[in-house]
């Protein structure tokens, strides 16, 4: 499959604008004096599902055939709770292999979406091949959560909004900062923005231990992390970039930024004393970026994304804890 281009993140907007939601940017004097700038934040936790992979999975379940009956997607949970939110609208089942330690919140909200949920090992067992193998049991489409030209388009639907967006509040961003996983959000992103800006500087933000992105950009080959790394941050703690995004992001992205947990954790407790917006740890780590000085944010004007919102009750108690 190629890699989409703007055209597809146009044909993606038109698709499911019916069922996704348009989410703001928000912004905060609190915030701004922070950063010694303007910094405005895309509230992907507003979305359908709580986070930015409703874009993705819509779009590709609503481009699957009439034939198609059953939908088959591995995720830590936001991409399971996606794709099981946009195979209910489309009438049809959902198969999510998702790992045994995710976020019960996850967990919960996927099977009340009325999707089947296997669980797995995620430091023992490949999800890739669980969920292949249910696929060619049950005659299913499979919908990846990154490594797609659908789900990429689809999350390319975010930065055609938010250009849009700014240049309606007469906001010309100096930089951009996505957290990055897989790569597919980054990817969009990268795509929908230099449409309209090309030269703009995107930066990708990881928690530590799990730099595989900023490390295969330096080396312009993929890497991997090592298989102990553990962080708070589960929604992008992939092993390493897709095969298809790290290409795309590679010819767009500046540079990678690492943060850490306590990081990521501070900027989830200021989003809520700010901008009254619950953030997830791995949804947090682009704003983590910005308030823990990972980038020159003076006299700038800088976006970052805020990608979810999904997160348990302790780890949310824990994050405010942060608070000054």
């Amino acid at each position: 499959m190629t890699s989409p281009d703007y055209s597809d993140i146009q044909s993606a907007a038109d698709r499911i604008a019916p069922f996704a939601r348009i989410t703001p940017l928000l912004s905060s004097p609190h915030l701004d004096a922070l950063v010694g700038g303007k910094i405005f934040v895309k509230a992907e936790p507003l979305q359908v599902t709580g986070s930015f992979k409703f874009r993705g999975a819509c779009n590709s379940v609503q481009m699957l055939g009439d034939d198609v009956k059953t939908v088959v997607a591995w995720s830590s949970g936001n991409h399971a709770q996606a794709v099981a939110m946009a195979a209910k609208m489309r009438g049809i089942k959902a198969i999510i292999v998702m790992p045994e330690d995710a976020p019960a919140i996850k967990k919960k909200n996927t099977k009340a979406l009325g999707a089947e949920v296997v669980t797995y090992d995620r430091y023992n067992e490949s999800r890739e091949e669980i969920g292949t193998a249910l696929a060619e049991k049950h005659g299913a489409a499979i919908v990846p959560p990154y490594d797609f030209a659908p789900v990429i388009a689809g999350q390319g639907t975010i930065g055609k909004e938010i250009a849009e967006q700014a240049k309606a509040l007469n906001i010309t961003p100096d930089q951009v900062i996505c957290c990055t996983g897989g790569g597919g959000l980054l990817a969009g992103l990268c795509l929908g923005l230099h449409h309209h800006w090309p030269d703009l500087p995107i930066y990708g933000a990881e928690p530590e231990g799990f730099d595989d992105f900023s490390r295969s950009l330096a080396t312009g080959e993929r890497q991997g992390n090592a298989p102990d790394a553990r962080s708070i941050c589960d929604a992008i703690v992939t092993n390493m970039p897709g095969e298809m995004t790290f290409p795309i992001n590679q010819n767009h992205v500046t540079s990678g930024l690492v943060v850490s947990d306590d990081d990521a954790l501070y900027a989830m407790a200021m989003a809520w004393a700010h901008l009254k917006l619950v953030v997830e740890p791995g949804g947090a780590v682009a704003l983590a970026a910005a308030l823990a000085g990972k980038i020159n944010t003076a006299n700038k004007t800088t976006i970052v994304v805020a990608s979810g919102g999904n997160v348990d009750r302790p780890v949310f108690e824990q994050a405010l804890e942060h608070l000054p």
